[in-house]
């Protein structure tokens, strides 16, 4: 497959008349915020999106993204290579008025003023979307033990219970 660069902007209106299908790639090195968070370990992004019209009317974008990227795992502080992949599917709207009306099972895009949709930056928010929380090795794969406890707790002092005072008043 020869991994065309996909646009960067593009109208959802237009492409679902034609049915489109956009396979290609997207620079990692242009995705300035997802790579805030972690660090590249491929080139690109491939990137999957079919324009279509529902049942309803609805211009619905659907499709995959995919990438390598390093994450510091939160458990022992090394870096691990995590496959970033995302399923969307999105129904843009011009206004708030118009996305009140997009059910639910779709995610909303807001269009530009001309009609059109950030296609990287979209791509680009969905996969921040799919780092985990807590990145971390698979627990067999972390050189960290397990069930490593950093400094101790103290004793527990045995407090009297407040409301004994309560069984003098029956």
């Amino acid at each position: 497959m020869q991994n065309l660069k996909l646009p960067i902007t593009i109208n959802p209106s237009r492409s679902a008349q034609r049915r489109l299908v956009c396979e290609g790639v997207c620079k990692l090195s242009d995705m300035t915020r997802l790579l805030a968070e972690c660090e590249s370990r491929s080139e690109h992004v491939q990137v999957s999106v079919k324009f279509d019209v529902d049942e309803r009317g609805l211009t619905v974008m659907s499709g995959t993204a995919s990438a390598l990227v390093a994450l510091t795992c939160q458990r022992c502080n090394e870096s691990f290579e995590q496959l970033l992949e995302v399923d969307f599917a999105f129904s843009p709207a011009k206004n708030e008025e118009a996305a009140e009306k997009i059910p639910s099972y779709y995610d909303v895009v807001e269009l530009d003023e001309n009609g059109e949709v950030n296609l990287r930056e979209l791509v680009e928010e969905e996969l921040i979307l799919m780092i985990p929380l807590i990145p971390r090795h698979d627990i067999q794969d972390c050189p960290a033990d397990a069930d490593s406890v950093w400094g101790e707790l103290p004793e527990e002092v045995e407090k009297p219970n407040p409301f004994d005072i309560l069984k003098q008043f029956k």
